[in-house]
């Protein structure tokens, strides 16, 4: 779970996304009709994200409908760890335009990724990630290393050099600490796993083996290793230093074997296919379950599948696959969706590791669950704006306040589950 520092503003937000929940009607909306969902849904559906959430001056996204900018951290701007999955939205979108020879569409969401990369990065210190000021700052590690996997995405898809250099920049701030800041690095060599967070912000203290080691730090750190393993230069030189600021292939790929190794048996149920939260040095881990932790958990072993051919790790992809969309889901048979704050930017956070499993490792079984979740949320949606809130088996309602977080979810499945041939 991420425990972000709640600040009086951010809990104002919750409290109006509270009431507009307690106003809504408590009887689901009726199931759709319609039985499919076309390629111009797809287009409307991100079309109509982008409309009511991009800043179009500054190119990040707003934090929910109600704000006309995206000026800061406690001014209308979404969180730092969320604004690199809406960029994951636009490189996909490029991919899916291009993959369908829609040349003009593909031209304009290209600009678009160029737009939101620069935007980011003029945004945030300029990607210093060394700085951290609690405003446009980086002050916890899984803030930097959503953006570390992403940008290595948006190198695997474009080839930018400047991607990969700020993928690896963040990956070695994170992985061995900064003597700027002070902290001692996520990674523990002594016990295994990564850290959450250095603390305090300010002069920090060295982490001690009793800190949080979070699902949500742990697994990503797995993803963004594989991916930058899969796309350095395979004739690299080994890096010097204490705290390099690059790996080769095989350095990324023990890197990713070392911590999913800690995270599987400090963090994953193989009987049932959850996910814990966290573990607190030798205490027992906390099993509360999140949908974005069961999605990093799978792009981790899938990758690592792909690259290994052990099909341990397939298996524990699907075991947690399975629980995701069974177990998890059960209630409506859809994603499960949690209010809150940034809760919302879950569903695309599962829809792109999901990707990963279904197409490239063909586990197509997962089509139809996936499949309706999109169908079920687009029909709910608000017709007025084309978006969807997190509660895809409640119609959205025009008045309704929307963040960006939850409207992302839709999108984010349609882009990478387009309707199938």
């Amino acid at each position: 779970m991420r425990k972000m520092l709640i600040v009086a503003s951010a809990l104002c937000i919750a409290l109006v996304a509270i009431c507009n929940a307690e106003n809504r009607p408590n009887n689901p909306a009726p199931q759709p009709d319609k039985k499919t969902y076309t390629i111009d849904d797809v287009w409307a559906a991100y079309e109509g994200f982008n409309n009511v959430f991009l800043d179009s001056k500054k190119y990040i996204y707003k934090h929910d409908n109600t704000f006309a900018h995206a000026k800061d951290r406690f001014n209308g701007a979404a969180a730092i760890w969320c604004q690199p999955m809406y960029w994951n939205m636009a490189m996909d979108a490029c991919r899916l335009a291009e993959k369908l020879g829609d040349k003009e569409r593909a031209a304009k969401y290209r600009q678009l990724v160029k737009k939101i990369y620069n935007g980011n990065r003029k945004h945030y210190t300029g990607f210093n990630f060394h700085d951290n000021n609690e405003n446009t700052g980086w002050f916890i590690y899984d803030d930097i290393m959503w953006w570390t996997i992403s940008l290595a995405r948006g190198y695997e898809f474009f080839g930018d050099e400047d991607y990969l250099r700020y993928s690896e920049d963040s990956f070695s701030r994170v992985w061995y600490g900064s003597d700027i800041v002070g902290d001692n690095g996520s990674y523990d060599p002594n016990k295994g796993g990564m850290f959450w967070r250095w603390y305090p912000i300010q002069n920090p203290k060295p982490n001690e083996s009793s800190h949080g080691k979070m699902a949500c730090i742990n697994f990503p750190t797995v993803c963004a290793a594989m991916i930058l393993h899969n796309n350095v230069p395979a004739d690299r030189k080994e890096p010097t230093g204490d705290k390099p600021l690059y790996q080769t292939k095989e350095g990324y790929l023990k890197m990713a074997k070392e911590i999913y190794a800690w995270g599987e048996k400090n963090l994953f149920d193989p009987r049932t296919g959850r996910i814990a939260d966290s573990r607190h040095g030798e205490g027992r881990p906390d099993w509360k379950v999140h949908i974005y932790n069961q999605a990093t958990f799978i792009g981790s072993s899938a990758m690592l599948y792909l690259t290994t051919g052990d099909k341990h790790y397939l298996d524990n992809a699907i075991k947690a696959a399975d629980y995701s969309c069974g177990a998890m889901s059960a209630r409506y048979g859809l994603l499960p969706f949690e209010r809150g704050i940034e809760q919302g930017i879950y569903t695309a956070i599962f829809a792109q590791y999901m990707a990963i499993l279904v197409y490239d490792c063909g586990q197509t079984q997962y089509l139809p669950f996936l499949e309706k979740n999109i169908i079920t949320g687009w029909a709910n949606r608000d017709k007025s704006r084309n978006i969807i809130d997190g509660e895809y088996h409640k119609r959205t309602a025009p008045y309704e306040n929307v963040d960006s977080y939850e409207a992302s979810g839709i999108p984010a499945l349609m882009l990478l589950f387009p309707p199938q041939e």
